[in-house]
């Protein structure tokens, strides 16, 4: 039989040191022996040391105290663990960060967040397989090329000239790839920008031993397709090495990567080389597209020294033809290959800067119309970033002719008409809960191109082919004019919104009408009451604006007459007309107010009030029904107690 520590206890013993004295009573002194008695407190010690490890192995003979001095063992692994590096690791998320890179994207990409917290961009930080956390692909185009930044894949569009009809993936690889030799870890992201009109990718590097996230290798790449030069691609890269260590960094090589499905030669422009590509592209219709490309030819290898930085400009002209004739395929590759050498020449003298700010410039005279999200209060509604982001993948799949530097002015004009002259632009209902046009998350390329094409056919059916002619400007016009339920007629632009949906407050901003742009808000008053904010900025010659709220009874408002905003309340008619109207005929307006037949005109609030009068009668009659029976089988109950048959006296007699 086993025998534990409870059955066998053992005996424990304590030592009293003493210290042995020695007193002389000669002189009165009293004299001590110190070392005499260090000696034997130092062998009572080891005495005492002694009989308590004999008295051990019957302490680990006990069940609970292996367990307890097993526990400990453990407790102090997972302590040791956690105060290691994979500790960290475990326990550190995407916002608090422990490891070097992460810290360095983490204070990299600070700037970045008044954008996305703005609804003006996508942020996400990008795994090994290059995934991130975006809500679509980080793909900035213009209508006849769409660079993918994260897969590294370019497309093209087979009829640039009659608009987007069909994109189709290339095996061309459009962007410079580096990699660092001396990698010990990595961390990376990614910015869809939309007011810029490009995408940034950032990498911090660690080549070191070195725990300091300021000692880590950034390397930031900002991919564009440029927006009034139909065929260029633009890729700017920026190095900054603050460590005390060089680095070494491979350049990919585009033909190896390429392979056999494009041919190359090397091109020379004064003292700068580039590589001329070409290939094909078969369609899923048989088709044969011809890809030619032109791109500036880098190092295999790029050497940074310590405490340096470097910054290079990749750019690249591609141009498309579909062919018809195959017995023409010869002379077609030459007359591309003549006009991509002929434009890469052009833009090496101009110099990338330069690109890069006509770009910017161009892009921001684009989305100079659009929506912004004030207030939300409902699920349905689409959020900021939503709307931004569609805004942004509709236009990068949208050819801007009105931007092309190869348009004419004979061509502009004819455009331009078409931009101020939207027909009967938009009709129909608001689409601003159509979660098919605004859509929560974009998964491809593909997808894109299936929510571009279904954008084009609904403004065409409701009556905006004169703004689709304008190209991405008349697209864009007619998103946002959609969104809220403004239509252009003959003779004025009205505000047709549904005044049930009015508890949520947007801009809809840059509305092209008569050369002039219009601004108009949906705003809620401190009692959340809807009310229409209207701005004019006018463009070119003044040209008197006016307008007036639903029923037009009040006098037209003049709203160029100066430079202030003007402010409409928010009226309801019966029937339902719309809520505003707009126009440059005074006379018109004036007349309106007879035609319209209204048999009352209500404010929004009495129109709610009308629309959801509460819970019916019947409703509040049955749960005070219930209160008052509630109340008469309680008085019941008191009254029987005290005052029924048995009842038992409140105040009891003292005799």
């Amino acid at each position: 039989m086993r025998r534990g520590l409870c059955a066998r206890p053992f005996r424990i013993s304590f030592l009293r040191r003493q210290v042995p004295q020695a007193v002389a009573k000669s002189t009165g002194n009293i004299t001590m022996v110190p070392d005499k008695g260090r000696r034997e407190g130092a062998s009572g010690q080891r005495m005492w040391l002694q009989q308590r490890l004999k008295g051990l192995p019957m302490l680990l003979s006990s069940s609970w105290a292996r367990r307890m001095l097993g526990g400990l063992g453990i407790l102090l692994i997972f302590y040791w663990y956690l105060a290691s590096e994979g500790g960290f690791r475990l326990f550190s998320g995407s916002e608090d960060p422990r490891t070097v890179t992460d810290n360095c994207l983490q204070v990299e990409t600070q700037q970045w967040k008044a954008a996305v917290e703005n609804s003006n961009g996508l942020m996400s930080v990008i795994g090994a397989d290059n995934r991130g956390q975006l809500s679509g692909p980080a793909v900035v185009g213009n209508g006849h090329l769409v660079v993918d930044a994260l897969s590294n894949q370019l497309w093209v569009a087979s009829a640039p000239a009659s608009g987007l009809a069909a994109i189709h993936l290339t095996d061309y690889v459009p962007l410079v790839v580096l990699k660092s030799l001396s990698v010990r870890s990595v961390s990376r992201a990614a910015l869809i920008h939309f007011q810029e009109g490009l995408v940034r990718l950032f990498q911090c590097i660690q080549i070191g031993l070195s725990h300091k996230y300021r000692e880590c290798i950034t390397l930031r790449e900002d991919v564009i397709v440029h927006r009034s030069r139909p065929h260029l691609i633009l890729q700017k890269i920026h190095i900054s090495n603050p460590s005390d260590r060089a680095t070494v960094f491979e350049v990919n090589n585009k033909p190896s990567i390429i392979g056999n499905k494009f041919s190359s030669s090397v091109e020379k422009h004064n003292d700068q080389e580039f590589l001329l590509l070409s290939g094909r592209v078969l369609t899923e219709e048989r088709e044969t597209i011809l890809v030619v490309v032109a791109t500036e030819k880098m190092a295999n290898r790029l050497q940074l020294a310590a405490k340096s930085e470097f910054t290079e400009h990749v750019v690249s002209v591609v141009y498309t033809l579909q062919l018809v004739d195959l017995t023409k395929l010869e002379e077609s590759f030459s007359k591309l290959r003549d006009a991509a050498k002929v434009e890469m020449s052009e833009l090496l003298r101009m110099g990338a800067e330069e690109l890069y700010r006509e770009h910017q410039k161009m892009w921001g005279d684009l989305i100079i119309s659009g929506v912004e999200m004030k207030k939300i209060t409902d699920l349905h509604t689409p959020s900021s970033v939503t709307v931004n982001r569609t805004l942004f993948y509709v236009l990068s799949m949208s050819a801007a002719p009105l931007l092309d530097v190869r348009s004419g002015a004979e061509e502009r004009e004819k455009l331009e008409a078409n931009l101020n002259y939207a027909d009967h632009c938009f009709s129909g209902h608001a689409t601003m809960h159509a979660e098919n046009l605004w859509p929560e998350e974009i998964s491809s390329v593909v997808r894109l191109l299936q929510l571009t094409n279904l954008w084009r056919l609904t403004l065409q059916k409701r009556g905006c082919r004169s703004l689709l002619a304008a190209g991405s400007h008349g697209m864009l016009q007619g998103m946002v004019m959609s969104f809220g339920g403004l239509q252009f007629t003959e003779n004025h632009l009205q505000f047709q919104a549904d005044p049930s949906v009015l508890h949520n407050s947007y801009l809809l901003r840059g509305i092209h009408y008569n050369k002039d742009l219009i601004n108009l808000a949906v705003l809620l008053d401190g009692e959340n009451k809807p009310f229409l904010h209207v701005s004019v900025k006018p463009q070119d010659k003044p040209v008197k604006l006016y307008g007036c709220e639903a029923g037009c009874m009040n006098d037209p408002v003049e709203l160029t007459s100066e430079i202030k905003d003007h402010i409409f309340p928010v009226m309801v008619t019966r029937p339902i007309t719309p809520l505003l109207y707009i126009s440059t005929d005074l006379t018109h307006l004036q007349a309106l107010r007879h035609t319209l037949h209204l048999k009352a005109i209500l404010a929004h609030e009495d129109h709610m009030a009308e629309q959801y009068p509460g819970l019916p009668f019947l409703f509040w009659f049955s749960v005070a029904s219930l209160i008052t029976l509630f109340h008469l089988f309680l008085f019941k109950l008191i009254y029987n107690e005290y005052c029924g048959p048995g009842a038992k006296p409140i105040f009891r007699s003292k005799v």
